[in-house]
């Protein structure tokens, strides 16, 4: 890992595909003029519960794709930072099963220059009722991932994730097996769930993982039946909540020093002292010599 400079966006999306498009490409232009070398984007960052998710629905073998990628690879394109789409509605391919049960997939994008250099599918799905009488059934609408995936790069090692996998740590340890450096779980964690579970749970990710966390949020209130948690933030390998964003739309940046990352892991060696079975590995996409 090199040492980095990286801005998460916090959003509050809506169900207007136009209007939250707008939204997070003036956030994704004002990110980009500062230089970074990775900028994140939250889940649903295109939008949140529109009237029909499959008008918007992007191929990501198309390289003129759909409007919601487009115009996120045009401002790919005049940077040299990696853009990450942390989850949009990705089209099946005709002869995947998913089409014929008329669902599409929710994937984290990882953009370079405008070229899409990696795709992850969300594994686990956000299937519950709540105590506040909100349900939400995302196997309705999208068909489940099956690999987890980390990507290497020139900057560093990353493992890509959506929001509800941040339940299942068993994906995580994953992810470090396959060398992941940097975690990335961009998210649209509800009110109700995120005050008591998101900075435990991602603190609990880096500190098992001895990975850099980036968790960008969606915030706020989106319609009368959603409101996002917010809180995006970046953590270190030590645990320690090094930014955090205010609870309004906005960009929340930090440093990542890769010394400690290599300190709190050769100075506490958790992962070499694990005895138990792993889980199934990784896929690995090798990007370094690219």
């Amino acid at each position: 890992m090199r040492d980095l400079n990286v801005i998460l966006l916090q959003l509050s999306s809506t169900p207007n595909v136009d209007a939250s498009l707008n939204d997070a490409e003036i956030w994704t232009r004002r990110a980009l003029d500062r230089g970074p070398d990775i900028v994140v984007l939250p889940e649903n960052f295109w939008g949140i519960d529109p009237p029909n998710k499959h008008l918007h629905a992007c191929d990501l073998d198309d390289p003129e794709g759909a409007p919601i990628l487009r115009r996120m690879r045009e401002l790919s394109a005049g940077s040299d930072a990696l853009l990450a789409l942390g989850g949009l509605p990705e089209r099946p391919s005709p002869g995947d099963p998913a089409a014929a049960s008329g669902l599409l997939y929710n994937t984290f994008v990882l953009l370079r220059r405008g070229a899409v250099i990696a795709r992850y599918r969300k594994i686990h799905r956000f299937d519950v009722t709540l105590t506040d009488g909100s349900v939400l059934t995302e196997s309705a609408s999208v068909a489940p991932g099956e690999r987890p995936l980390v990507v290497r790069t020139p900057q560093a090692a990353l493992g890509l994730s959506i929001c509800y996998d941040l339940r299942f740590p068993e994906l995580y340890r994953s992810l470090v097996d396959a060398g992941a450096e940097i975690l990335f779980i961009p998210a649209a964690f509800t009110l109700l769930t995120g005050i008591d579970h998101w900075s435990v749970l991602l603190r609990a990710r880096a500190i098992e993982s001895q990975c850099y966390v980036l968790a960008p949020a969606q915030v706020g209130r989106h319609s009368a039946n959603r409101h996002s948690f917010g809180h995006s933030m970046i953590i270190d390998p030590w645990g320690t909540v090094i930014a955090q964003a205010s609870p309004a739309p906005g960009l929340v940046s930090a440093h990542l020093d890769a010394s400690l990352l290599a300190r709190v892991r050769e100075q506490l060696p958790s992962l070499r002292h694990r005895r138990l079975p792993s889980p199934p590995a990784a896929e690995l996409l090798d990007l370094t010599a690219v």
